[in-house]
């Protein structure tokens, strides 16, 4: 089996030219995320995922994790690894400086996370939530939970969970049913989560669980949810460790993804389940949305990264595997299925996705980057609202595009990617859970059509449709011919996606299930309108820059070529699917 290496290249690639990442810097007064200590950062990274992480990932699956006497317990290469990966210190590259942590900007996390979650993404995940869970009590914690916390959660002592889903409401948390109740001047928590993704685990010395609990006579609805901070293990006022009322009933059998503890959690069985109230009562949905975003641009990011993951390994098996005959060499000898069109083909498509997905959400992670570094301005406020309009895009078109690059994965190893020897069905069952994760890809179009495009009156999609208008003109009016050919379909997709969203916008005052229906496929253009323009910048950078120089003719030559597949492939899909958005609706009711 090939080994994972890190995309060191095009993800300094992403962060330089696509990204300013010396800018950031520079607003940030933090000589440590120069583009030079940047690389190096990746690099190492990618050493250590590669070494740490990689080797044991399919132990993981093919182990799992055990439920004994109540305590989940994890592989014990990934406790060693873990361990490992506190003392690289590894977690604290997010998190303020005052707290431990090296207040990384989040456009380089995204990259050092694509990596993590490339070569193990049952063990990632535990470090993705934890780093909401850092944000979460960084905004919304007061000084003694952010003093006692974070230190601990930067380091990697202790790690974090979102509980928000119950068995009865699913994805509608205006229904859950947990409760908090004042006893002895403490917050006591009662209530059941499902679905808790790394709810127990023997790797990190403590786990701080944030959980959505009603307070009582609190209003109905989505107003009268509270956000309690709730800790496996507290010190009570002598000192004491003590265990908290929290019971893990049970872990999930699941499809994929099977080194990722999956909990059913009971919080107070015995009535002595203590927690801390974060922020203000009945504000705790604002509060669990900090967490919630970062969770769904890390999601995301989790796409691009199993397709990575899966792509590598299928290049490398098609590389060595020897099957066939060429049609320029006759049937002289057998030759590598990689010299096969068609295997040539299934490469690029998901070399060409991966590429587009990377950049979009750099891109995005740095419009995150600005609103944080420019708050309290105008500017800042725009950067605020470009990144909501793009987070549900990058959360819902990447894994959804993830699903499909790793089954193309299985299709390039041929019927030895239908067997679990070959790794590359891994890679397949994992992705599954990512257009799940974090509300389903459904709800991201429903927030997307409902929310995000009138974001500021609507002003933050049209001033995002001008600059991608603005780098089609660049690339029409550009002298190479490929440059030229990638502007023509940008625009005509563009106009497509105006098209689509007038439409829906109308619709969705008239006649809002009409509306709702094309939701999805709406969204899906606008990824891939989205991943057409990031790859059109590429190419335009490399062309207007004369980069080949500093990059090498190799890497500029592949990167045009690559976004000149993408661009002749998907854009003309991209914006057929305007009839699908306007028409599909009238066909739903045979489905009752």
């Amino acid at each position: 089996m090939s080994a994972y290496n890190a995309p060191v290249e095009d993800m300094f690639f992403a962060l330089t030219k696509l990204a300013n990442i010396d800018n950031i810097s520079k607003l940030s007064n933090n000589t440590d995320i120069s583009s030079d200590s940047v690389k190096l950062l990746i690099e190492e990274a990618g050493k250590f995922a590669k070494e740490k992480l990689d080797s044991i990932n399919s132990e993981g699956d093919d182990k799992g994790i055990k439920l004994e006497n109540g305590l989940v317990r994890m592989p014990n290469s990934f406790i060693s690894s873990y361990k490992s990966f506190i003392e690289s210190g590894w977690f604290s590259i997010a998190g303020k400086k005052q707290f431990g942590g090296q207040d990384f900007p989040w456009s380089v996390l995204v990259c050092i996370n694509e990596i993590w979650e490339s070569a193990n993404m049952s063990f990632a995940v535990n470090n993705m939530l934890t780093q909401g869970a850092i944000e979460l009590i960084q905004e919304h914690g007061n000084e003694s939970q952010k003093n006692l916390y974070l230190p601990n959660l930067i380091s990697g002592k202790y790690s974090g969970t979102m509980n928000l889903t119950e068995p009865h409401a699913g994805s509608d948390l205006s229904d859950l049913k947990t409760k908090a109740t004042i006893k002895n001047d403490k917050y006591t928590i009662k209530g059941t989560k499902i679905y808790i993704t790394h709810g127990d685990q023997d790797m990190s010395e403590n786990i701080i669980h944030m959980v959505l609990a009603r307070l009582p006579d609190a209003p109905e609805g989505n107003r009268g949810i509270s956000l309690f901070l709730v800790p496996k293990y507290y010190d009570d006022e002598n000192g004491n460790k003590i265990k908290n009322d929290i019971k893990v009933v049970s872990i999930e059998h699941k499809l994929g993804h099977n080194a990722s503890p999956t909990c059913v959690l009971s919080f107070g069985e015995n009535n002595e389940c203590i927690g801390e109230l974060i922020g203000e009562p009945n504000c705790g949905l604002k509060a669990m949305f900090t967490m919630m975003n970062n969770a769904r641009l890390n999601v995301g990011v989790q796409g691009v990264a199993i397709s990575e993951r899966s792509y590598q390994r299928a290049l490398s098996f098609a590389r060595d595997r020897k099957q066939g005959f060429s049609f320029k060499k006759g049937k002289k000898e057998r030759v590598n299925i990689i010299e096969h069109p068609d295997v040539k083909r299934m490469l690029l498509e998901m070399k060409s996705q991966i590429e587009a997905m990377r950049g979009l959400t750099v891109f995005t992670a740095e419009t995150i980057d600005y609103s944080n570094k420019l708050s309290n301005t105008e500017e800042g406020v725009e950067y605020l609202n470009l990144s909501s309009l793009l987070t549900p895009i990058v959360k819902a078109w990447c894994t959804d595009q993830s699903v499909f690059i790793t089954s193309l994965g299985i299709q390039v190893h041929g019927g030895m990617g239908f067997i679990e020897d070959t790794g590359a069905a891994q890679y397949f069952r994992d992705s599954r859970i990512l257009p799940i994760y974090e509300g389903t890809n459904g709800i991201q179009a429903l927030d997307l059509l409902k929310r995000k495009l009138s974001l500021d009156g609507g002003k933050t999609f049209k001033k995002l449709l001008e600059k991608m208008k603005k780098t089609a003109f660049d690339c029409k009016n550009a002298n190479l011919k490929e440059l030229s050919t990638m502007g023509g379909l940008l625009e005509e997709s563009i106009t497509s996606l105006e098209s689509s969203a007038s439409w829906l916008t109308e619709e969705l005052n008239k006649n809002p299930d009409n509306s709702a229906a094309g939701a999805t496929p709406f969204l899906n253009m606008f990824g891939w309108i989205l991943g057409g323009w990031v790859m059109c910048k590429a190419s335009l950078t490399i062309e207007k820059n004369s980069l080949n120089k500093e990059l090498g003719n190799q890497f500029c030559n592949e990167k045009i070529n690559t976004s000149l597949f993408f661009c002749t492939t998907y854009l003309p899909t991209a914006s057929a699917l305007m009839s699908t958005i306007k028409h599909s609706h009238k066909s739903l009711s045979v489905i009752c």
